[in-house]
């Protein structure tokens, strides 16, 4: 039995060095198939370059109208005529509500013929005087009587002109809050007054930024009600304080409103250019961060290599390149997560070698 398996051991020893050398000779043709088969990927590339890039502050500010009031009655009395509606634009001293003045029309007209006498007769004292007839004393008791009699016709006038109601400054009303004979009172708000041609965004910046303002320095605003719309305004006062618990300074900037597209209490997102330079720049999404470190694939000859680089500042959607990429380099935006260093790519758009 042991004859017979030693006699069987050299046939076992010549077969496995048969496989062994036929698994030899087949193995460059099963890598040169495997290569010739290698999966080619689909990615979106963009070729480095210097493009500009600007230090920004951003904020959030509120809207604020350039000119805004509150009208409302200075009397208690009834509202005899309206002459608005909800959302009119008026002209400065236009009348937009008129209260009953009857008996304050009166009163000024007997003050008036009062002293329309008053003053005739002052004159004729005059006269008088000058030819030695009219004592000093009648003289300076008419001039009493007459000043006096002008001063209550003033302030009768000023009573009656509160009960006209006036646009203070041009601008827009808001709701109308009144009717014809209803009774008001002193302090009763009649309407709003909102001048929209001119904006004020008021927003607060960082202590540390306070060196890189000035009044006269351009903005760009945003409001979500318009997310294709940028505004352009400039920096119009700083305050001279910093608050003392955020730390912060408080900016006005003024927009032109003049096709009245933001109103007042509208949320605004300031964006401050502080300076602007070129530099290296690839979009967020073409960085791969690995542990503390950031790399790239760059595309050469349809091959994606891994390129270690070294990235500086952020603004959305755009990351700063120090170092690791020259200019021109083609490297991979989209794609870029199912690649491995060496695997070859074929940029969308374009044809690969066969």
């Amino acid at each position: 039995m042991a004859n017979s398996r030693t006699a069987r051991l050299p046939l076992i020893l010549l077969a496995m060095l048969l496989v062994a050398l036929l698994i030899y000779l087949q193995w460059p043709q099963t890598t040169e198939v495997q290569e010739r088969y290698q999966r080619v990927e689909n990615v979106n590339t963009t070729i480095l370059k210097k493009a500009e890039f600007s230090d920004e502050i951003e904020a959030l500010g509120t809207a604020k109208a350039n000119e805004e009031v509150i009208i409302t009655s200075q009397r208690s009395d009834i509202v005899e005529a309206v002459y608005f509606n909800d959302g009119d634009k008026v002209k400065k001293g236009a009348i937009l509500v008129e209260l009953r003045k009857a008996a304050e029309q009166a009163n000024v007209g007997e003050l008036q013929a009062n002293l329309d006498e008053s003053t005739s007769q002052l004159r004729r004292y005059k006269t008088l005087r000058k030819q030695n007839v009219a004592s000093v004393a009648q003289l300076d008791e008419q001039q009493a009587k007459t000043a006096a009699i002008r001063s209550q016709l003033k302030n009768v006038q000023a009573e009656l002109e509160k009960l006209t109601i006036r646009a203070p400054f041009d601008g827009q009303l808001g709701f109308r809050n009144v009717s014809v004979g209803a009774s008001v009172k002193n302090g009763d708000k009649i309407t709003s007054l909102d001048d929209l041609t001119l904006i004020k965004a008021d927003f607060s910046i960082p202590e540390q930024f306070l060196p890189t303002i000035s009044i006269g320095q351009k903005i760009n605003a945003r409001n979500i009600a318009y997310p294709n719309v940028t505004f352009v305004g400039k920096i119009s006062s700083i305050s001279p304080r910093v608050d003392p618990v955020t730390r912060t300074v408080q900016v006005r900037a003024v927009i032109p409103n003049q096709d009245l597209k933001l109103r007042s209490g509208m949320l605004m997102a300031i964006t401050i250019k502080r300076y602007t330079e070129n530099i290296l720049q690839l979009p967020e999404n073409a960085i791969i961060p690995f542990e503390d470190k950031h790399f790239v694939f760059v595309v050469k000859d349809n091959v994606a290599v891994r390129t270690n680089i070294v990235i500086g500042r952020r603004k959305p959607g755009i990351v700063e390149v120090i170092s690791g990429l020259d200019v021109g380099a083609e490297v991979v935006t989209e794609g870029a997560l199912k690649l491995r260093d060496g695997s070859k790519v074929k940029v969308k758009g374009q044809e690969t070698d066969s």
